[in-house]
């Protein structure tokens, strides 16, 4: 790899093959919120440097080769930047888990699956047939539909998932032979930049590929707004994904967004029949909540449980919570990281706040936990949360905290769990637990989110379509629809034996 983001300070915006400084000379400090304090310096870009990056892409794309690279030269590409990954997996996931405050081990497997993204996206493009014949009904008519690079494409990626977000992106706009401009979230940028070293490493033209490290208010809006930028792919929240579509409809450019969750995790009491069932549901119950410290836009922050298990199963959901190892991820053995910044704790404990002066019950956590040898007092830190007794007039059910915090609501009948289920402005994804194989296939076909498992949750198969209903977005990302996206579709009509029409006199 390339020099370490403390080596590249200030230096960390890449317009056309070149690392540069903001235009303004602005810098930022990237915060470990384990400790609070700073390990990197970036380019603080704005609207400027944007333009100079869309400026770069643009005439990448008109004028250099990437667009008309052979199928097979691109598909190569990416399969030798998924070869790199996984050479540096040590020092990319180093580098994640003290950006995004994740452990370890979560940071691994984050760059695990970016690798496989790219295969994955390899892989389709490779095998796909170079277009689909369409019968005109005569021989001397040759008709066929074709699949073409958009252009210019902008991606707006969270802080969450830097790495793996960005690559759900980047994979299939390089894939289908566009260019692009990639805006990291101003808080955890570093493997982002890595990535795009690591692109010009594995044989990526200049001008392909460029990065603007900055904020969303001049970076994304700039983005989004831009003129010569064809399509806008944005993850975040719902509130600037509504600002992302509205400044893109002036030019309507293609958009697509995934934007936040409510997911609920509906547990039926046959799914507890026995010990071992009931232990897994827990076991379940925990990791779809509180893996990387609830920051996950399809966390399974609503537990819905039938009735005649509900005392049980929030006890021992409550205890186990209680036993989570928190602290900073780098260490071996903890099992839940800090929260990513000051702001985002201070928003998780308003939400519980409410939440207790509206009714709720505090199970476990609730509060900012004491400091340790792990655990800086200066970290941003809170306890896995679990509120009992709660209801839909609750903000806590109702938002999106973004935070360690569970909340139980209770049903008696599948129609009642399906209404509650599916009581929600978002439609991400959601959970179903049962052991009877027809209660699943009618729940899940019941819900109205994007993507429900059974007896599981949080895995995802680069080959299946990631997306939502309602305000979780519009468009998808993976599979064969997340490379469509990123194209445009042509029809392409020749007449063999063209014939005078004589429709007018002359």
């Amino acid at each position: 790899m390339a020099d370490t983001p403390e080596l590249q300070a200030r230096k960390t915006i890449h317009v056309d093959g070149e690392w540069l400084e903001a235009v303004s000379g602005a810098t930022r400090e990237i915060i470990d919120p384990a400790d609070a304090l700073p390990f990197a310096l970036v380019a603080e870009g704005d609207e400027k440097d944007t333009d100079l990056a869309v400026a770069a892409a643009r005439q990448a794309f008109a004028h250099g080769d990437w667009p008309r690279t052979p199928v097979a030269e691109r598909a190569a590409l990416l399969r030798r930047v998924a070869d790199l990954l996984v050479r540096d997996r040590e020092e990319l996931g180093l580098l994640e888990s003290r950006d995004a405050g994740k452990t370890l081990e979560e940071g691994r497997v984050d760059i695990d699956c970016v690798a496989d993204a790219f295969r994955y996206f390899a892989d389709l493009v490779a095998a796909e047939a170079p277009g689909r014949v369409v019968d005109a009904g005569s021989p001397d008519i040759h008709s066929v539909v074709v699949h073409e690079p958009l252009g210019v494409c902008a991606l707006i990626t969270p802080w969450n998932y830097p790495l793996l977000q960005a690559s759900w992106k980047i994979a299939p706009a390089l894939a289908a032979g566009n260019t692009f401009v990639v805006k990291p979230s101003e808080i955890t940028p570093l493997t982002t930049i890595a990535l795009i070293d690591l692109l010009a490493e594995a044989g990526l033209p200049a001008g392909v590929a460029n990065i603007v490290t900055g904020p969303g208010h001049s970076v994304g809006a700039r983005l989004a707004e831009h003129p010569d930028v064809d399509l806008v792919s944005f993850t975040g929240g719902l509130v600037s994904g509504t600002k992302v579509a509205q400044a893109a409809a002036p030019s309507v450019k293609k958009v697509a967004l995934e934007l936040g969750g409510k997911n609920p995790n509906v547990v039926f009491a046959d799914a507890c029949a026995t010990d071992e069932a009931f232990d897994t549901a827990v076991d379940q119950a925990l990791n779809a909540a509180f893996i990387h410290s609830g920051q996950v836009c399809s966390a399974g922050a609503r537990l819905i449980v039938e009735e005649s298990v509900r005392d049980r199963f929030v006890a021992e959901l409550a205890r186990r919570a209680d036993r989570i190892r928190l602290g900073r991820g780098t260490v071996d053995g903890v099992e839940c990281g800090p929260l990513v910044s000051e702001q985002q704790r201070d928003k998780v404990e308003s939400y519980v706040d409410s939440a207790l002066a509206e009714g709720a019950v505090l199970r476990s956590g609730g509060k900012r936990p004491e400091p340790s040898d792990t655990r800086p007092a200066t970290g941003y830190f809170y306890e896995p949360t679990v509120l009992d007794h709660c209801h839909r007039d609750m903000r806590v059910v109702r938002e999106e905290v973004f935070g360690p915090v569970l909340t139980v609501e209770t049903f008696r009948t599948e129609d009642e769990a399906v209404a509650l289920a599916n009581d929600t402005e978002y439609g991400l994804a959601g959970g179903v637990w049962t052991s009877d194989a027809g209660r699943a296939r009618r729940v899940a076909g019941r819900l109205r989110h994007g993507t429900v498992w059974i007896n599981d949750f949080h895995p995802y198969l680069p080959q299946a379509e990631w997306g939502g209903f309602g305000k979780s977005g519009v468009g998808r990302e993976l599979g064969p629809a997340g490379l469509a996206e990123y194209r445009e579709t042509k029809h392409v009509y020749q007449n063999l034996a063209p014939k005078p029409v004589r429709w007018f006199a002359g």
